[in-house]
């Protein structure tokens, strides 16, 4: 696809600086000159700044707001002026006046304000903001939260059951009873646009907003193809037999820690069968409808989520700059 690498955390070239993991005196050495600075996430919400909210705040490593820390900070990797930047986990601290269940929303509008922290600073959900960030922030956001979730659920050896601990600057956990060694997990995800002449199929899952529909989607199994996870997926989701398939482009989504790779398939019929255990509604749409749900104007279908890869294959299938 053109422009694939454009997607929302598509990427910014940010240099991760492996080779800085396990070398402890070294990155002592940035801290104690200086030459480093540390994103915050709280529960997964990175602390913005900015009246649009659209920007990641820096602080540095010793500022009081790190005092409260979960873990040792994650190196995410080195700024282009050659500074490394870190990532650092408040989720203990409580915020007054805490509304759980607006956090618990599809969409959270909540935002938490640190007493340490000027005003205009927040902790705010990344979805709500992630076509405003930079290239580099969005990378650098979603990277942090998928890596820090992943520590959250993966505290214990998946081998003997004993408590890991944290290495290698937060990319990898050792297990001091057995041994085992344990990485931060990505799942394969298959998301798909599947057409047929000038429609498109899309569909719902339950609890979704009224009128919210996209792509269908979903999780690559042992031992299978991307392909051939299309054409499973479609099948088993809406009774769709898909022939060709091709990669367009993919996403990393951590939301908490999925890969999609974002698929063109060729529909071979147009009955749908619904799967009720999987999807609440499939449509096919026609282009013109698409156009015009895309433009906010349609008197039933919502524009499907800026900044998800769904939006970007559907936007560019509309633009005819697909390959």
């Amino acid at each position: 696809m053109k422009h694939a690498e454009t997607v929302t955390f598509g990427g910014s070239s940010l240099n991760r600086a492996a080779e800085l993991r396990e070398a402890p005196d070294a990155l002592a050495s940035c801290r104690e000159n200086g030459t480093c600075a540390t994103i915050i996430l709280w529960r997964g919400k990175p602390l913005v700044t900015g009246p649009q909210r659209d920007a990641l705040l820096r602080v540095q490593m010793d500022h009081s707001v790190v005092a409260g820390a979960d873990f040792p900070p994650l190196l995410l990797g080195r700024e282009d002026d050659g500074a490394l930047i870190f990532a650092t986990d408040i989720s203990a601290w409580c915020p007054e006046d805490l509304d759980e269940e607006a956090m618990r929303l599809f969409n959270d509008p909540s935002e938490q304000f640190h007493p340490d922290l000027p005003d205009g600073h927040a902790f705010v959900e990344l979805r709500r903001i992630m076509t405003a960030l930079s290239p580099r922030d969005a990378e650098l956001a979603a990277t942090a939260k998928a890596v820090l979730s992943w520590h959250v659920s993966h505290r214990f050896c998946a081998k003997c059951g004993s408590e890991s601990d944290w290495a290698a600057s937060g990319w990898q956990r050792n297990c001091p009873n057995c041994g085992g060694q344990h990485f931060p997990r990505t799942d394969p995800v298959v998301i798909m646009l599947i057409s047929r002449g000038n429609s498109v199929l899309l569909g719902r899952s339950p609890g979704w907003p009224e009128g919210m529909y996209s792509l269908l989607a979903g999780f690559i199994e042992p031992g299978e193809t991307m392909e051939a996870a299309v054409r499973r997926e479609v099948f088993e989701e809406a009774g769709i037999r898909v022939g060709e398939v091709g990669y367009l482009a993919s996403q990393p989504w951590a939301f908490p820690s999925s890969l999609m790779f974002g698929c063109q398939g060729q529909a071979l019929d147009e009955k749908i069968t619904l799967d009720p255990n999987e999807l609440e509604d499939a449509i096919w749409i026609t282009r013109e409808e698409l156009m015009q749900a895309m433009a906010g104007q349609h008197p039933v279908l919502l524009p499907t989520r800026k900044g998800a890869i769904a939006h970007f294959l559907l936007h560019n299938w509309l633009a005819d700059t697909l390959i």
